[in-house]
């Protein structure tokens, strides 16, 4: 584990997958309540799936988990990898979760969060961090432009009426 701010706050690879998609749908029923959009439907098949893999990245304070992500080399389910310039080696950001206490609070866990994101992709050698963001989520968009992410291209709406941006930042190699 890698400690980061202090004893009490910590990271580690995501084991516990009922307890990650719980954080996940507590974010996200959260946000959807503050934005007056629907929440994403979450299948808790997907982050079983994703945290055999070991691609979920999960920050705890105090032993409890109060953020996480996930980050992969292959685009998210839906993901349109055409929607981004031509890139070497890319890995994609998702699942972005934060406790809903923390949100409320102005807790900067999502911030390490991309903070840490971005540097486990540049260890691993990508050239560029992706992400799909809903646009009605302020407060996260504008957290991902002021750490280097750009919009690619305009806001999408799907059959469903879910809007969503295209972002990435280049990583220094």
């Amino acid at each position: 584990m890698t400690r980061t701010g202090g004893a009490d706050w910590a990271w580690e690879d995501g084991q516990e997958a009922a307890e990650l998609h719980e954080l996940l749908v507590l974010c996200d029923a959260y946000q959807a309540e503050r934005s007056g959009t629907a929440a994403p439907a979450r299948r808790v098949e997907t982050t079983r799936a994703l945290v055999s893999r070991g691609l979920v990245h999960v920050l705890r304070h105090g032993g409890r988990a109060v953020a996480s992500f996930t980050l992969s080399g292959s685009p998210p389910s839906g993901l349109d990898p055409d929607a981004f310039p031509a890139a070497r080696d890319p890995v994609y950001l998702s699942r972005l979760a934060v406790l809903p206490e923390l949100l409320a609070e102005g807790s900067f866990a999502g911030v390490r969060c991309v903070r840490k994101a971005i540097r486990l992709a540049t260890d691993a050698g990508a050239d560029v961090l992706r992400a799909e963001a809903n646009p009605d989520l302020a407060g996260t968009r504008t957290m991902l432009l002021g750490l280097g992410f750009e919009q690619q291209g305009p806001v999408h709406a799907d059959e469903t009426g879910r809007r969503y941006v295209h972002l990435q930042r280049f990583l220094r190699q």
